[in-house]
């Protein structure tokens, strides 16, 4: 844990004994004992893609929170009017609800409304089914898709727009290393669209994040 550091929202738990459990263990032991993270995301063979994909949806949701925590008092309605990533990029919200269309909104405002609606799909069992028994809606892996394209936006407006703060509070690293972590999933099971990371393209680069379609070339 990284001095400073606070959570944005409360963070999810699996319940013990369960296969999501089970799984969430094995990823915290695999991370932890320092294995590259290329094959840290790896499915685990014989495990179920859906739990796997489950387990790290709330893994990263939970690490996504804990990073914007470290600066949401400086991610303000007038330091950061809109969810962007430097003048180039622009996220605007929709959610088919309140806001039927995409709207431009704050960042913070933004970025409140994503983790609301990422924790309300976390937390519908119709989604996430709480038991290995009661199989995935069949398009789960779209759901999963959607949370991840979403929470990419929030590392884009991080690092063009907070980034020094964090290295004020020694948080680099950290972030670093969870979007490296991040990148590695996604692009392990092909969740986000690659025109969707082209905003980070330099820091991948910086990084030495090779995308898995350019390994052993």
């Amino acid at each position: 844990m990284f001095k400073g550091s606070k959570t944005f929202r409360p963070k999810k738990k699996f319940k013990e004994g369960t296969l999501r459990h089970q799984l969430h263990k094995q990823a915290s032991e695999t991370l932890n004992s320092g294995l590259d993270l290329e094959k840290a995301v790896i499915l685990p063979k014989g495990e179920s893609k859906e739990e796997w994909l489950a387990v790290h949806v709330v893994d990263f949701f939970n690490r996504v929170n804990l990073i914007y925590g470290t600066v949401s008092d400086f991610c303000t309605e007038e330091s950061c009017p809109t969810m962007s990533g430097g003048p180039q990029y622009e996220y605007h919200w929709a959610d088919g609800v309140k806001y039927k269309k995409p709207t431009p909104l704050p960042a913070c405002i933004y970025i409140s409304l994503l983790m609301d609606w990422i924790d309300e799909i976390i937390n519908d069992e119709k989604v996430f089914p709480p038991d290995s028994s009661i199989p995935f809606p069949k398009d789960f892996k779209d759901k999963v898709k959607q949370i991840f394209r979403r929470m990419l936006r929030v590392f884009v407006h991080i690092y063009y727009h907070h980034y020094e703060k964090m290295t004020q509070i020694s948080a680099e690293a950290h972030i670093n290393t969870c979007y490296k972590h991040f990148f590695y999933f996604i692009d392990e099971f092909n969740l986000v669209d690659m025109k969707e990371l082209e905003p980070l393209k330099d820091l991948t680069k910086s990084l030495k994040i090779v995308p898995k379609s350019q390994r052993n070339m």
